[in-house]
């Protein structure tokens, strides 16, 4: 016990055991739902906006445990920030788990570098981005449905 990757490991278990803003929201300002063909994760983002910033944020449905954790964290993560701000993080957060992040430059919220292995995994690269994937579509009022089929797979090393 003790080491970095362990302690990942157990903050990925405790918000997929325990998603944190795991509900439906009524009255959202915006909503998108998300698929991942591939693992078979579904999922809903709402969010509630007050002016440019994220009053409220919460997702539900199912997934791997990498889904459902990254869609947990996202939601702390976001959740009081401008839209500028959620869109930067987006940004960031894409770009550290599809392994084109600068590390000196590009940070993440602490609790979202959890996912900076994921970027050695390929398969599960649309895994922890399916979320945040919904998110940025709601926020840009797009497609209702997004799927990470639609997402071309980034494998740069």
């Amino acid at each position: 016990m003790g080491s970095l990757s362990e302690l990942y490991q157990s903050l990925i278990l405790d918000h997929n055991r325990s998603p944190r803003n795991f509900r439906s929201m009524e009255n959202a300002d915006c909503h998108a739902e998300g698929y991942n063909p591939l693992c078979g994760d579904q999922l809903s983002v709402w969010v509630k906006l007050d002016g440019d910033r994220i009053e409220d944020i919460s997702f539900q449905g199912s997934g791997c445990a990498i889904s459902r954790a990254s869609a947990s964290l996202m939601t702390t993560a976001v959740k009081g920030r401008t839209v500028a701000e959620a869109r930067e993080i987006f940004d960031r957060f894409h770009r550290m788990i599809t392994g084109q992040a600068d590390s000196t430059s590009e940070k993440v919220p602490a609790k979202l570098a959890v996912f900076a292995g994921v970027a050695e995994f390929p398969s599960r690269v649309k895994c922890a981005g399916l979320s945040w994937h919904a998110l940025k579509s709601a926020l840009d009022r797009g497609p209702e449905k997004v799927s990470t089929d639609d997402e071309p797979d980034v494998r740069q090393r």
